[in-house]
């Protein structure tokens, strides 16, 4: 049984990284300005308790962004073995290998996301935590079960790519160097896990993967088969947004919602279709911004800087209305 809140991780050596700043050799600093520390520390105090945010602390451990960091790179050894890890894979070791990395992976994963359920719970009774951690292994257990048809999914991903990029000398490239892969493959073992109903663990990785990337795909967007982003940077795919096969996107598209309607009192409605549908075979070209609830017809394409708020049928082509350029020759300069 996983115990959460332990210490696997410092136990497994994953946890160096997250030393705290004092943890190494100081320096003793005096003067009249340190002796008035307690002064800060209690103003601090005071505004932490008016705030309220005090009796979280001592309560329950938040996720660890650091280990889930190193969960992502082993389950991402699992998917792609040789691909991600510093050692070299033989065929005569690669099944010690994939049981050993799904063992750690298993103990990490059942460990936080144990923690995501207690936050989730808003409570740390010995009996919330030990229920918690039952259920943890249980979804530690199906994301992993769900790999085989994930391998699936991404050699898709990954032809797709090939196929949609000239540039692209072959998949072990795309694999190693794509950020859009690279997103997409953290996407979808989040997706899975947010599926499976487990709270804040799918936000934190996809989060990871747009700080490493520059796209932000939300975990509960719906994406199909056969996806590809191209170049990738500033690519914002939100909550709702469902996304057919063979669906191709460059850099800066935006998937986006329209506006943010709010109930009576005041406060933001959640849970509702609030981003667009794109169906199958539709290629969207840099810069485009698709805001709320529209249809992207199949076949279609959204050219580029595209502004749309409304659904257009299937097999349009949408461009952007405007002047064309005016290009005219410099006049050189006498020297």
């Amino acid at each position: 049984m996983a115990v959460p809140f332990s210490n696997q991780a410092e136990e497994k050596g994953v946890d160096e990284g997250a030393r705290q700043p004092g943890d190494a050799v100081r320096r003793d600093v005096r003067g009249p300005w340190k002796e008035r520390l307690p002064e800060v520390v209690d103003v601090i105090m005071r505004t932490l308790e008016d705030r309220g945010t005090v009796g979280h602390v001592c309560t329950y451990a938040l996720p660890h962004q650091d280990v889930i960091v190193l969960i992502i790179n082993l389950l991402s050894r699992l998917l792609f073995p040789g691909y991600f890890g510093e050692k070299a894979m033989h065929r005569a070791n690669l099944e010690f290998h994939l049981r050993e990395t799904a063992n750690i992976a298993f103990d990490l994963l059942c460990e936080e996301i144990a923690k995501c359920l207690v936050h989730a719970g808003a409570e740390s009774s010995k009996e919330a935590r030990e229920r918690c951690a039952q259920e943890a292994q249980r979804h530690a257990f199906d994301l992993l079960g769900k790999f085989p048809a994930l391998i699936d999914l991404l050699d898709g991903d990954v032809r797709a790519a090939y196929l949609g990029d000239p540039a692209a000398t072959g998949s072990d490239e795309i694999v190693v160097c794509y950020p859009g892969f690279r997103a997409l493959l953290i996407f979808r073992i989040a997706h899975e896990l947010h599926v499976q109903g487990v709270p804040l663990l799918p936000r934190v990785m996809t989060e990871h993967a747009h700080q490493h990337t520059g796209i932000d795909i939300h975990p509960g967007a719906t994406i199909g088969r056969n996806f590809f982003i191209d170049h990738g940077t500033g690519v914002v795919i939100g909550e709702t947004t469902q996304i057919g096969e063979n669906v191709k996107m460059y850099q800066g598209v935006t998937l986006g919602a329209l506006s943010f309607p709010t109930d009576e009192h005041g406060d933001l409605r959640r849970g509702f279709k609030r981003h667009p549908t794109i169906e199958d075979e539709v290629v969207i070209y840099s810069n485009a911004t698709i805001l709320g609830a529209v249809t992207i017809g199949g076949g279609s394409v959204i050219g580029g800087n595209v502004f749309l708020t409304h659904s257009v049928e299937p097999h349009s082509k949408v461009t952007r209305e405007g002047p064309g350029h005016r290009i005219r020759k410099m006049r050189r300069r006498a020297r």
